[in-house]
């Protein structure tokens, strides 16, 4: 089977203990993820031949999170190293009322400053059929937004399947630059684009008609989004499938959680899960396209299995601790078939 590539930062995430606040904790629990490198670690889970491209300084540190992919049977053959630091992200997980709370610490990373021409792209796609990048790697730094654009234009004269996570991040995009112009001309490379209820609002100011998620986010209707399915793909004529992820806050311990797929024609709907007890929602959309990509990789012809794949495994993210979902083939297909009850396995 030809390779997948995902292109993006790995960093530090340093999170409270349990539910602490930042103010309580006299420690932190060490993990290393990022958007882009968390879909590398569900497919190699998978079997599916992975590589990620970052730049990493070389450093302790920076081997730490190389030897966390080679780890996970993640490709490193093409990581690129120079920089001062790694990129680090703080976490307080919230509980009940209380959001989670993300405090970045990522300015002047290896990969903030990685430039034009440091990656071999020719050799990066050499025996690839699929690129992933998100909306993350353009919005760390300009030099950043110019390399993920040189790695689309390279990918789509190849024939290789692009796919996108908009993932709108409020914290990032600092420096000037028009945010809309950029994700527009990254996006108009891609295939597939993957967006949770808000991004395609807050990239492109395309959102449901008559639903607030602000206000009305404990009741996601997917039927409400079939009109940003038909608007993105209008916008993206090179677009042969939107997927949404979509979350219901009740509140930040208890989720309902489903996503659809709109092929162009028919828009397919995934059964809804009551994730009642979250252990940890960091990642479920990287999660999510790990198994869409799994999915439409192994049952090309059927976009209904594809989606139930990709929505499972999201769902069990939930339950994992970390940035990477964890998870195997047969208990993502165990709770596809109907068996969520968590019963000891002997």
């Amino acid at each position: 089977m030809s390779k997948v590539v995902t292109f993006g930062e790995i960093m530090m995430r340093l999170s409270t203990p349990g539910f602490l606040r930042f103010s309580q904790s006299n420690s932190f629990d060490v993990n290393y993820g990022g958007g882009e490198s968390n879909v590398a670690v569900s497919l190699a889970n998978y079997g599916i031949p992975v590589e990620f491209v970052t730049r990493l300084p070389n450093s302790d540190i920076g081997k730490c999170a190389f030897m966390e992919l080679r780890k996970r049977n993640v490709g490193t053959s093409n990581i690129v190293f120079g920089g001062e630091r790694l990129g680090i992200y703080f976490l307080e997980t919230g509980a009940v009322s209380r959001g989670s709370k993300v405090v970045y610490d990522r300015a002047n990373s290896a990969m903030a400053e990685i430039e034009s021409g440091m990656i071999d792209w020719d050799q990066v796609f050499d025996g690839a059929s699929w690129f992933h990048w998100t909306g993350i790697t353009p919005a760390i730094s300009q030099s950043a937004a110019a390399v993920c654009l040189e790695a689309v234009k390279i990918a789509s004269e190849r024939g290789i399947t692009i796919s996108t996570d908009l993932n709108y991040r409020s914290k990032l995009w600092k420096y000037e630059g028009n945010r809309q112009e950029i994700m527009t001309e990254l996006t108009s490379y891609c295939d597939i684009i993957l967006c949770n209820e808000e991004d395609a609002e807050m990239h492109f100011g395309i959102k449901p008609k008559g639903l607030n998620v602000r206000t009305q986010g404990h009741d996601i209707n997917g039927d409400a989004y079939l009109s940003v399915c038909k608007e993105m793909m209008k916008k993206f004529p090179k677009a042969e499938k939107i997927a949404i992820t979509l979350r219901g806050s009740i509140s930040a311990s208890h989720n309902s959680w489903a996503g659809i797929l709109y092929d162009g024609k028919k828009m397919f709907k995934s059964k809804d899960y009551n994730i009642t007890h979250i252990v940890d929602r960091v990642g479920a959309g990287d999660s999510f396209m790990g198994g869409l990509i799994y999915g439409i990789l192994n049952y090309p012809n059927d976009d209904q299995v594809a989606l139930d794949f990709a929505v499972a495994a999201s769902c069990l993210k939930h339950t994992i601790k970390g940035d990477a979902n964890l998870v195997s083939i047969d208990e993502v297909e165990k709770l596809m078939n109907g068996d969520n009850s968590g019963r000891v396995n002997r």
